[in-house]
């Protein structure tokens, strides 16, 4: 995955009222000539700052094995300058982006995104923003226009795309929501879950407590309270299912941040204020509300964070059903508790079934923690939880009680429109109903060929990379080259969507039927969702098969079970694609994208797993330690990266795996574009406004677009507390920094600002 949160930018232009139709044509060829010439003026004020260097003849700065690269800098000439519509909108979000004040070699950030830092502020509703936001803002409208428009008329009798519309028109009817939605929810807690004890002072009976009960309704729900279980791929046979146990998320999401004053103080504020919303009985809200978060603290004591999982997979127990009980030692009965909702979906257990347990050590302490809390602690947590999961479905009086924490918590200051979030819960369910909308609307089938032969030309740089490798044996190296010409890949949508043939659409979302209710509907998906997971425990594995992340994502994915890439439709689209873009910039986008997953199959993680995606040990102990210093390497450099604005450090444990593919991706990028320019007799031509620029400096200035972000305090702590991925500034600074031919493209001397010396190189 390349991202965990992520603009291209427009030029606003007069509207003019045409008279009479050959003015229209005339003033349409004037308009046109007015922005390329704006474009080509670009390049005056690029001579004002820094001269670009096109020098391609320095030395590489260490003995290298891969492939060689072949200059593609050209003399400017007006026959060598593109001037088409998506060329001049390429130099303009580029010109809009660089800062040509800045030097390349000293921080690539400053000068691939300084004058787009200057121009961009944070939306009051994000905590953050960034290319991706620019892709996502426009896929939110393009997912609430499928949502609200007349049904196209070949898909008029289509119950998935019918139902789809009608939970979303649930969802954006304010009236009915503030008629029905808190008792509608409030029946649910209070005749299913054995009610809120904060709403309900000292009445509340705690002698029908039933943890076991409770944990198993609020799991019918989808809802993983305190501990998780579910149905994933055996990693150890990659071909079938089997069960997983594993620490649950928290409120606060990491454990640091319940020794944090201000988000505590705001979270135990947030506690109260919704209860108060829903009772005039306040006699013990205040104590209660205390109570919740100091239970929720207590457990986070021993929460792993990120890091801690990823250094620890080895502590992972696998075990079968008839053995945990003994395996977990512990009083809570886990083996009815997955057994009785397993059997709720109609999928018994038997002894015999695997199971695997993740985070063992908090899964016994916080068992611990529950046999010492009183009956009215643990329902009011649990319960509490459930409700905090459900705050945006419920009538905006609720909604707005958030905004304080999320002022303090993610430092957003605004609501997103109602639109936006209703089509995005649309989209996260029925993603696949609004795809096979979108991708008739929105997805240029051009995108599949291009991306298709950029992923071989990747795919085979990196086994050249392989091939030339001085580190790996050659156990090792041969069985690595088989595991990537083994990587399946998956572009823009599944072919049943594509088709006319509505029944495996139809089939997925038999079940999804709709009524006017909001919340009910809610609910009603989220059993489905549950009993989804459930069912599937039976099921031998399509390794083929299309992922669960439909065409309406702005991502990529590699699944280490499936050995498979894929690029859903939303994220083939400028900055990272485009039919009519030159290579360089396409390379530069989506194919750093392609390369970077595909160096997912051969990360920190992705290495454990063989070509067939059954995590075994494939490679030579010797490989592994060599692989082993190269990646400290990394997570050295990583470390030692400050995020100034709120003075902490980057933890390059936790975000290795990212890095390690970041770093690899450009490099089997880069070169695999230089083999096509080489194929290509140069044909790629410059923008206008920046031809002074060499082709390999605008492959390296479209990567560093691309990850332009900014963010708020409050977001960085986040992302550097829980984020698996690097701010951007470091994912534009690190990879380069660690690359000989960016130093050639630019001119940089090692060591520079922008230049790592020595490098860190995995791949």
């Amino acid at each position: 995955m390349i991202i965990s949160r992520k603009g291209a930018h427009c030029v606003p232009m007069a509207t003019i009222k045409l008279i009479i139709p050959v003015l229209a044509v005339f003033l349409g060829i004037f308009l046109i000539l007015t922005i390329v010439f704006a474009a080509l003026f670009g390049v005056e004020r690029n001579k004002s700052g820094s001269s670009p260097t096109t020098s391609t003849a320095s030395p590489s700065l260490t003995t290298s094995t891969n492939p060689s690269v072949i200059t593609t800098t050209q003399a400017p000439s007006v026959n060598n300058i593109c001037l088409t519509p998506y060329c001049v909108k390429a130099a303009n979000y580029l010109l809009q982006s660089i800062d040509t004040e800045a030097e390349p070699c000293e921080n690539f950030f400053e000068f691939a995104c300084g004058t787009w830092l200057k121009k961009n502020r944070i939306p009051d509703d994000a905590g953050s923003v960034d290319t991706f936001n620019g892709l996502r803002n426009q896929l939110d409208a393009n997912v609430v226009d499928i949502l609200t428009s007349p049904i196209p008329s070949d898909l008029n009798g289509t119950q998935a795309v019918i139902n789809a519309r009608r939970l979303y028109a649930s969802c954006v009817n304010e009236a009915a929501l503030a008629t029905d939605g808190e008792r509608a929810l409030l029946d649910v807690v209070n005749n299913e879950l054995g009610g809120w004890p904060i709403l309900q002072g000292s009445s509340w009976n705690e002698g029908a407590f039933n943890l076991t009960y409770l944990m198993s309704k609020l799991r019918e729900y989808n809802q993983n309270v305190l501990f998780g279980f579910g149905t994933s791929t055996d990693d150890k046979n990659s071909s079938i299912n089997y069960i997983r146990l594993y620490q649950s998320d928290l409120a606060l999401e990491q454990r640091s941040n319940y020794m944090n004053t201000n988000f505590s103080n705001a979270y135990t504020r947030l506690i109260r204020d919704i209860a108060k919303a829903f009772t005039n009985d306040t006699t013990m809200i205040d104590s209660d509300a205390k109570d919740i978060f100091d239970f929720e603290k207590n457990i986070s004591v021993h929460h792993w964070t990120p890091a801690e999982q990823r250094a620890r997979q080895n502590e992972t127990v696998r075990t079968i059903m008839g053995n945990l009980t003994q395996m977990l030692n512990v009083n809570f009965n886990f083996t009815t508790y997955i057994q009785e909702m397993y059997a709720s979906s109609n999928v018994p257990l038997n002894d015999s079934d695997v199971i695997s347990v993740s985070e063992l050590d908090f899964i016994r302490n916080v068992s611990a923690i529950l046999d010492e809390a009183s009956p009215r602690v643990m329902q009011n947590y649990i319960v509490w939880r459930f409700i905090m999961n459900r705050l945006s479905d419920l009538p905006k009086r609720i909604r707005n009680i958030r905004e304080p924490f999320d002022e303090v918590f993610r430092g957003t200051i605004a609501q997103r429109p109602r639109s936006i979030t209703c089509g995005n819960m649309v989209n996260n369910y029925m993603g696949f109903a609004v795809s096979k909308i979108y991708i008739k609307q929105y997805f240029d089938e051009s995108a599949r060929d291009q991306s298709m032969e950029m992923i071989k030309n990747i795919r085979s740089t990196f086994i050249e990379m392989l091939t030339n490798s001085s580190w790996m044996d050659d156990i090792s190296k041969n069985r690595s080259i088989e595991k990537a010409l083994a990587i399946d890949e998956k572009i823009g949508y599944p072919e049943y969507l594509g088709s006319t043939n509505m029944t495996e659409l139809e089939n997925m979302y038999k079940e999804y039927v709709f009524t006017s209710s909001h919340i009910n509907n809610l609910l009603k998906v989220l059993q489905i969702k549950s009993n989804e997971s459930l069912r599937t425990l039976r099921d031998s594995v399509d390794r083929k098969a299309w992922g669960s992340s439909p065409p309406t994502t702005v991502n990529a994915f590699y699944s280490p079970s499936k050995n498979q890439i894929s690029f859903p439709g939303a994220i083939l689209q400028s900055p990272f694609f485009d039919k009519d873009a030159p290579k360089y910039l396409n390379y530069g986008g989506i194919g750093v994208v392609i390369g970077h997953e595909i160096t997912h199959g051969f990360d920190d993680s992705g290495r454990q797993f063989d070509k067939d995606g059954n995590r075994v040990s494939w490679w030579t102990p010797a490989t592994i330690d060599k692989f082993t210093d190269r990646k400290k390497c990394i997570v050295d450099q990583y470390s030692n990266y400050t995020v100034t604005q709120i003075n902490r450090t980057l933890n390059g444990n936790q975000t290795q795996g990212e890095n390690i593919a970041d770093n690899g991706g450009i490099k089997e990028s880069f070169y695999a574009y230089q083999k096509w320019a080489a194929m290509n007799g140069q044909s790629d031509r410059k923008l206008p406004g920046l031809e002074a620029y060499s082709h390999e400096q605008l492959f390296f200035m479209n990567y560093g677009q691309i990850w332009c972000s900014k963010m708020t305090d409050a977001n960085a702590l986040n992302r550097i507390l829980t984020g698996v991925h690097s701010p951007g500034e470091f994912r534009i600074r690190g990879p380069t920094s660690n690359f000989d031919e960016f130093d050639r493209a630019f001119g940089c001397t090692p060591g520079q600002g922008n230049s790592q010396n020595p490098k860190c190189s995995v791949w």
